[in-house]
């Protein structure tokens, strides 16, 4: 590859930050850009926005590249975290890092990256980047590190971006990227990884959304109808749920008397018209079990649907790839069918579609059919 001018989204993390060095090594000119999405609280002991600018800024200054610190709170909040709260308020529970990435990260730093003189962009994501000299179309691929594999959240960009982009950590094992920080002497070759949504950090998810979404108590029922706890508003929870019900020291009836042994609680569905949670006994109860489902909003990195197949799917992060045939309903909707039945699919989470190592797109989950109920 000639030598390009390339713009690195530094997070202040190890991975953008190995990003950059990997650029500059291979003769490129790399300018870092510290994006700041989130400034509702700035002063607040969970917002690491200020101590992660700081270690940009230290690793921009041992790599003797220029950081520029750009505020995109205002396109966050149009474009990310509106979505998010309206997904919310509706019971379904969204992944607004896939909308940051095509919105945010792809798209207004994208432009910012281009206006700057930019030929190409880059980001600390594990995933990869590969021209089909056949078809002349980009492709998305997973990470070579499957424990670290990002494009379940990069699923939604397009050729126009993708042509853009390059991800150089996707080549390499998490351990990998460590070892070359520390050779090179990077103050933040053992920082903790982040976890948890941009915008949250590492704060308690449902302190977070009281302050935007108001409580409205409900029952708690179980399959037959009684009701066993009060819920604290149906948007605070999600399908799957086990932790955080109030009801762990109920057992089902007929439960053996003084026997510590009974099985945990989930949310098995949420009634928004009687503000009525759900819950079952058993991780493998029925009602958590779909073996189809369908899906809107869709976007595909051809940039029209694949043809109907055989295909893998996840239907969240961290899951491996589950075998399913795939039919498009229309540009922007479509039907997965599984063989074998999916756990705790949940509306509003993102079904993403793979053949092979190559990622197809995917769409937002609207319903899944539990095997029974």
């Amino acid at each position: 590859m000639s030598k390009q001018r390339i713009v690195v989204g530094l997070s202040g993390g190890v991975d953008s930050a190995v990003t950059a060095h990997l650029l500059k090594q291979q003769g490129h000119e790399v300018v870092g850009i510290f994006m700041k999405n989130w400034d509702d609280d700035d002063d607040s002991e969970y917002c690491s926005s200020n101590i992660d600018f700081v270690d940009a800024a230290a690793v921009a200054d041992v790599l003797g590249i220029e950081i520029e610190h750009v505020n995109f709170a205002a396109e966050y909040r149009d474009r990310v975290f509106a979505e998010f709260l309206r997904e919310y308020q509706a019971g379904r529970t969204p992944n607004p890092d896939i909308l940051c990435n095509a919105e945010i990260k792809f798209k207004a730093f994208l432009d910012h990256a281009m206006r700057l003189g930019a030929e190409k962009i880059a980001t600390g994501h594990y995933a990869r980047v590969r021209l089909n000299e056949a078809s002349g179309q980009h492709e998305l691929l997973k990470g070579l590190d499957p424990a670290k594999d990002q494009s379940y959240f990069l699923h939604r960009l397009n050729q126009a971006q993708l042509s853009k982009t390059l991800f150089p950590v996707g080549e390499l094992h998490k351990t990998e990227v460590r070892r070359i920080a520390d050779d090179i002497g990077l103050p933040n070759a053992k920082k903790k990884d982040s976890t948890g949504i941009c915008f949250i950090g590492e704060r308690p998810f449902r302190d977070f959304l009281n302050r935007y979404i108001s409580k409205e108590p409900g029952a708690i029922k179980n399959p037959k109808g009684h009701t066993i706890g009060e819920h604290v508003g149906l948007s605070f929870y999600t399908l799957g749920q086990r932790q955080g019900l109030g009801i762990g020291g109920i057992k089902a009836k007929g439960a053996q008397r003084g026997g510590g042994d009974h099985n945990p609680w989930f949310v098995a569905s949420k009634d928004l018209d009687n503000n009525t949670l759900w819950v079952v006994q058993g991780h493998d109860h029925p009602w958590l079990l779909s073996d189809s489902l369908s899906a809107l909003n869709a976007s595909w990195v051809a940039g029209t649907p694949p043809a109907p197949q055989s295909v893998g799917a996840k239907t969240r992060y961290r899951q491996a790839d589950a075998p399913c045939t795939f039919h498009a309903d229309g540009p922007a909707t479509f039907a997965l069918q599984f063989p074998q039945a999916q756990w705790a699919v949940t509306p509003g989470q993102s079904a993403v579609l793979y053949h092979g190592e190559v990622c197809l797109g995917g769409g937002v989950i609207e319903q899944a059919s539990a095997l029974t109920r």
